[in-house]
């Protein structure tokens, strides 16, 4: 099948999954009905986001919309396993949840359908339209691409699943997806961005020779480009930004300014600018942001931005006009 039109802007649901801080109910509703109010239909989640708590907002907001005007992907490879005596102890990953729950990798059938099924309970949903293999390199890249993949494949021929793909922070490891698995979209974290764009040189070339479509997030870098003025405590990769890379982003920043605009909109923009790139996807921790966000995607920039990034070595010219 053919991958669902996803838009340009798509949203995230790993905040709502309480992403470093807890987030109430109705400040998640917000969130998302925001995200509806501002045009996006397209709604990424995974069971690793908030042990599940992500898939379950997500789909009691989306169970009031008409199944046909939106389309929800999640990702398989993690099975989430009830504690038996939970403690009260909270997640170590990253989330601001009850360690209610396990995560047990199983790339098997068994394992990846047992997932979906899983995903389905949790969102409350008939089905759900695109399912990506989620960081395989971080467990076991080759497993990965030969169990999980070829499931996902058989998923998608016996029309379960509409699309299939991968999720990861490595452009390598979704490059060797790419050329071993027939995919239809990749989720590629944080390696092509205004900051960076390692992934232009092999990965999305060969996505446009495969007709493999590219869902582009991470695009701030952890939050490095997320604001006009980058602060001196600013993160990368989810550590304190080295001198290096902050001197670069402020670099980009005050460039940005000299032509009358910000940093995230120069971000947002150029990070779809790229022909493999069909969407855009980005977070929110309140509905004010991805307002803001929406805005963002359609603030003016004038061509002379990009070409003075390029004389001021910030950017290459191929990546620009790609």
């Amino acid at each position: 099948m053919s991958l669902p039109e996803l838009g340009r802007l798509g949203f995230g649901a790993a905040g709502i999954g309480n992403l470093y801080r807890a987030m109430t109910e109705n400040a998640a509703e917000a969130t998302l009905a925001a995200s509806w109010d501002t045009g996006i239909r397209y709604f990424d989640t995974a069971p690793h986001y908030g042990l599940g708590l992500s898939e379950r907002r997500l789909g009691a907001f989306l169970t009031s919309k008409p199944r046909d005007e939106f389309i929800i992907s999640t990702k398989v490879g993690r099975i989430l396993e009830p504690v038996a005596n939970p403690s009260g102890a909270k997640d170590t990953q990253g989330f601001e949840v009850p360690a209610d729950f396990v995560r047990r990798w199983d790339p098997s059938e068994a394992g990846i359908r047992r997932s979906i099924e899983d995903s389905l309970v949790r969102t409350g949903l008939d089905a759900v339209d695109i399912a990506y293999l989620h960081d395989p390199d971080v467990y076991d890249l080759q497993a990965g691409i030969n169990q999980a993949l070829p499931v996902l494949e058989k998923l998608r021929d016996e029309g379960l699943i509409k699309a299939i793909g991968v999720g990861a922070n490595s452009a390598d490891a979704l490059r060797e997806c790419v050329q071993r698995a027939d995919l239809d979209v990749i989720m590629l974290a944080g390696r092509y961005s205004l900051l960076e764009q390692p992934a232009a040189k092999d990965l999305l070339p060969l996505c446009l020779e495969r007709k493999v479509q590219v869902a582009n997030c991470g695009i701030y870098n952890s939050g490095l480009l997320a604001r006009a003025v980058v602060p001196d405590d600013a993160n990368y990769n989810y550590e304190p930004a080295p001198a290096q890379i902050l001197a670069r982003a402020k670099a980009l920043a005050e460039c940005c300014d000299e032509f009358g605009v910000e940093l995230p909109a120069a971000a947002l923009q150029f990070a779809v600018n790229h022909p493999a790139v069909c969407t855009v996807v980005v977070g929110a921790s309140n509905a004010e942001q991805i307002t803001e966000t929406a805005r963002r995607m359609v603030a003016p920039i004038p061509e002379e931005l990009w070409s003075a990034l390029v004389s001021r070595g910030l950017l290459e010219a191929s990546v620009v006009f790609a």
